[in-house]
């Protein structure tokens, strides 16, 4: 899949990493995905999302690419609104630049 459009969000929170894994393994029952212990991705149909957790500065970096532009605000409106949801505790924010 050609991925010509990117966005990317930086998320801070005190777990970067417990919400990357929970992202990762969330999608990963559906479509593929891999994780490691400081950065994974999730590939959709639509596009792909890639996530670094930075635990020292308690951010998580997200970084979704899709060919266009329909696609590429279905992919932050899919990983925004999960990370949204899962940080609810936590009131998460997602604020998605170009």
């Amino acid at each position: 899949m050609e991925t010509d459009l990117h966005s990317s969000a930086a998320v801070v929170t005190a777990k970067p990493v417990a919400y990357m894994r929970q992202l990762c393994k969330h999608f990963g029952h559906k479509v593929d995905a891999e994780f490691g212990e400081s950065s994974g991705w999730i590939e959709f149909s639509m596009g792909r999302c890639e996530l670094e957790a930075d635990a020292a500065a308690g951010v998580l970096q997200l970084t979704v690419s899709a060919a266009s532009e329909v696609e590429l605000e279905r992919m932050r409106e899919v990983i925004g609104s999960h990370l949204k949801r899962f940080g609810k505790r936590d009131e998460l924010s997602v604020s998605w630049d170009r």
